[in-house]
């Protein structure tokens, strides 16, 4: 970083001492503009004086306002331009206390609108001019009345111009800011499309295999006993299209899979088989929980039985964090017909008849519920307490609730 850059940065941490270096700046070229004044009031020539204390006295107060213009930019403006009218009232010559004044203008213009800047720009010139041409001790065409014209129109047109050059520069800014988060979202966008057009292609062809697997199957079952031959060619059919859809699972699942994310559990899925040791866990951490099930040793399909055990585990999440610490939850796992229930029931103090308000928990449980074609009810008890209650079909159905085969 060059000196510059290293000198802005601390100027803008440090505005106050900024400005009141600038003050003190002010200050000496007011003093210094004061000790001299033309030889006579229609030549060029300048002679040296000293001026008098309530001069001095003005242009300290002046420059020390100089110091808040940032925090209060109009108040500033006014105070410095009443101690101008004053000091062009009572100076015989006067002194440049305008110059506070020029200063606090160009710092108003530069951080409102155009139109204040226009008001307060006139206003200014209009009185600081007018009460040295009107009440001043020089002719109203001297060229010091002049110069405050001059000197607070080129204030207030140089704060307009670093303000309107500021909006530029943060337009421009944001202008790219908005146009790099439009091509994130586009780059966003085109990926999750193409990860959309890559899982309906999967989706094609695994659906395909898999009714080839389906097929081949069924004749290989219909001819083993009086045809074997032909029940192996089937059953040679099968593998292969087994084997094809694995390999384009394998393809496509590696083509999707980011070079950061974790490796895949070698572990099978849960299932209800592992309800006591999911349980087991709740319990030490101090829910109390008592399990029912009358499944009946139902081997349950792997997608049912991985929702039964997470719908059970969200439940029972859901009751340690919000029904209180002396809740008692009950889990039931029952067989009824063609599908399986699940009931999780808690008797706590009514704080969680909002369950989960602020997470995920219930909307995943029904979207899980949903995928198998159940249903599934919430809500809390009577007396207290709440229920979650999920009905799994054991058969996979398609929306029309007709069996596929």
């Amino acid at each position: 970083m060059s000196t510059l850059a290293r000198a802005r940065c601390r100027a803008k941490a440090h505005p106050l001492a900024l400005d009141a270096v600038l003050a003190a700046a002010v200050l000496v070229c007011m003093v210094a503009g004061s000790f001299v004044e033309p030889r006579h009031r229609d030549s060029v020539s300048w002679v040296l004086r000293t001026p008098d204390l309530l001069s001095l006295l003005l242009m300290t107060l002046g420059a020390a306002a100089l110091v808040f213009r940032r925090r209060a930019s109009m108040a500033v403006l006014a105070l410095t331009g009443t101690l101008s009218v004053v000091e062009s009232l009572t100076g015989d010559p006067r002194t440049p206390v305008a110059m506070s004044a020029v200063i606090a203008l160009y710092t108003v213009a530069s951080t409102t609108d155009r139109p204040t800047t226009w008001r307060v720009g006139l206003l200014t010139m209009t009185v600081l001019t007018g009460t040295a041409m009107a009440a001043g001790p020089l002719p109203w065409y001297a060229q010091e009345n002049l110069g405050i014209f001059a000197w607070t129109g080129i204030g207030a047109t140089a704060g307009d111009a670093v303000r309107s050059r500021r909006a530029f520069v943060q337009a421009i800014r944001e202008r790219a800011e908005r146009a790099e988060r439009t091509r994130e979202e586009e780059a966003r966008r085109r990926v999750a499309e193409e990860r959309l057009r890559i899982a309906r292609d999967l989706h094609d062809v695994v659906a395909h295999h898999i009714a080839l697997v389906n097929v081949q199957a069924g004749v290989a079952a219909h001819v083993m006993d009086k045809r074997p031959d032909q029940a192996k060619e089937a059953l040679g059919h099968v593998r292969e299209a087994s084997r094809s859809a694995l390999g384009e699972l394998r393809a496509t699942v590696g083509l999707l899979r980011q070079s950061g994310d974790p490796e895949a559990p070698t572990e099978p899925a849960p299932g209800l088989d592992r309800l006591d040791e999911l349980t087991g866990t709740f319990r030490s951490a101090g829910l109390h929980v008592e399990v029912a099930r009358a499944d009946q040793g139902t081997t349950l399909p792997a997608a049912v039985d991985l929702a039964a055990y997470r719908i059970i585990q969200e439940a029972l999440t859901n009751v340690q964090k919000h029904a209180g610490p002396q809740a008692k939850a009950e889990v039931s796992v029952v067989r009824v017909g063609p599908n399986i229930e699940i009931t999780v029931l808690d008797d706590g103090s009514g704080e969680n008849e909002t369950q989960d308000g602020g997470g995920h928990g219930l909307l995943g449980m029904r979207e899980r519920v949903s995928a198998l074609r159940g249903t599934l009810t919430t809500g809390p008890r009577y007396g207290g307490g709440f229920r979650v209650h999920a009905i799994l079909p054991l058969k996979n159905r398609t929306p029309t609730g007709e069996d596929p085969a």
